[in-house]
């Protein structure tokens, strides 16, 4: 692995660690805003947190790519392209943060940093672009799975990204529905081009830990392939719930979202069901990770179907059950899956067994943590729906008076949450830059 691309996977690492402190700071400001006014007001810590979540998402996604596409494509000797997009996907995040320790915004919902920095991360991509897409169009494994959802999510990044900005030309403003329509649709089509950048990642190791490269050229995961691009491309439809539109879009919308879950589960238990034990020891740990996220899509899965049922969506929407499933997926999710694409690049596996032992601890406490934050988050949602609703409370204070009392345990969840993952990265930040020291049994096998 080169200097450049251990520093960019320790800049991912230190984004998600960022993600979590921020996070944890912005849950105690929301309920006591009294003693975070003055110097770390909710309204600041919110953007930061939310950005150095989609930063630690896409940075980690890139990362992977960057290191497992030299397997894949066989590639010899990097281009100019790969480290330009590097220097200038960091220094303009970085410009990010520093815009907002500045208090310096300007942007939408989820890129709030003055929208000048879209520029730079727009070039940025263009570079990433030219140092992949070369390689995979000349490669004869270009039709795998995984090299077919790099490209698609490398791609369709690249469109919703042009088309979340399109609210700077005037014509998209003078209209609020217009406005807020595109821009919704935008954000939601986004998820699912990195979700195809890290499925990808996921595909990869499947086949590495399973040493068979059919999970990946299969008729079923070829069509899964399909449901995710359909999904990537339609089902932006509930994010549009509340805007003017048809009622078909909407339900199109759910409907193509859960197949696509559903078959991942599916593709995923045949892994397992492939996977020996000798090889599952070998990659306990990258095992571990992954299968943490199948648990998740599991319970989101569950979640997102009660969401979906418009009775029930009239209470849920815009609550902190909206929350839970965002959070559900970027952690238990994305963020278990780009762990275990990192830790398996590192060789996470030949930890001594000390590590060892503190990852599966700090692993477990980020679970069972995670756990109480997304119920907490579920147990909030419904007490703020149905006060709202069906309870028709106006007064804010008064509606959240209850909610306030749970939040409280998912303030506290999150504190247990960051030390989990926290640990975890400077684990991985040690093993990166130090090395793997290699565990005794490992010698003795030597």
């Amino acid at each position: 692995m080169t200097i450049s691309l251990k520093g960019f996977l320790s800049f991912a690492l230190l984004l998600l660690l960022a993600t979590l402190i921020f996070g944890v700071l912005s849950s105690f400001a929301f309920l006591y805003p009294v003693y975070f006014n003055k110097f770390l007001p909710f309204y600041l810590l919110r953007p930061l947190h939310v950005s150095a979540a989609i930063f630690w998402i896409i940075t980690g996604a890139t990362g992977c790519i960057i290191y497992y596409r030299k397997e894949v494509f066989e590639v010899k000797k990097e281009t100019v392209f790969i480290p330009l997009f590097k220097i200038t996907w960091v220094i303009t995040i970085l410009a990010v943060f520093i815009s907002y320790a500045g208090k310096q915004f300007g942007g939408k919902e989820y890129w709030e940093f003055p929208p000048i920095l879209c520029i730079p991360l727009l070039v940025a991509w263009l570079f990433f672009m030219l140092g992949y897409f070369p390689l995979w169009k000349k490669h004869d494994n270009k039709m795998s799975a995984y090299s077919i959802m790099w490209s698609t999510g490398i791609l369709f990044f690249l469109i919703t990204f042009i088309e979340q900005n399109l609210w700077q030309i005037q014509w998209f403003r003078q209209s609020y529905l217009r406005e807020i329509t595109v821009q919704w649709k935008a954000n939601g089509s986004m998820v699912g081009a990195w979700n195809q950048m890290i499925y990808g990642t996921f595909f990869f190791l499947m086949t590495r830990l399973s040493g068979d490269e059919t999970l990946a050229r299969g008729k079923k995961v070829y069509f899964f392939y399909f449901l995710g691009l359909t999904n990537l491309m339609f089902n932006w439809g509930h994010h549009i719930y509340n805007v003017p539109t048809a009622g078909w879009i909407r339900h199109v919308a759910y409907a193509i979202s859960m197949t696509e879950w559903l078959f991942l589960i599916n593709i995923i238990q045949g892994f397992k069901s492939k996977l020996s034990e000798r090889r599952k020891l070998n990659h306990f740990i990258t095992y571990r990770f992954l299968i943490t996220a199948e648990i998740w899509v599991f319970i989101n899965l569950l979640l997102a179907i009660a969401m979906s049922i418009p009775a029930i969506n009239r209470y849920t929407h815009g609550t902190h059950i909206t929350v839970a499933h965002a959070m559900g997926t970027t952690i238990g999710i994305n963020t278990m899956i780009l762990l275990g694409g990192i830790g398996y690049m590192i060789g996470i596996e030949r930890l001594t067994a000390r590590a060892k032992r503190i990852l599966t601890i700090t692993h477990y406490v980020a679970q069972v943590s995670l756990g109480i934050f997304w119920v907490s988050l579920v147990i909030a949602g419904i007490l703020k729906g149905y006060r709202s609703v069906a309870m028709n409370i106006t007064d804010f204070q008064l509606m959240m008076k209850p909610v306030f009392q749970v939040l409280t345990v998912f303030a506290i969840a999150g504190i247990g949450l960051l030390t989990g993952l926290g640990a975890i990265v400077i684990i991985y930040l040690q093993a990166i830059w130090n090395g793997i020291r290699i565990t005794t049994d490992e010698n003795n096998k030597r």
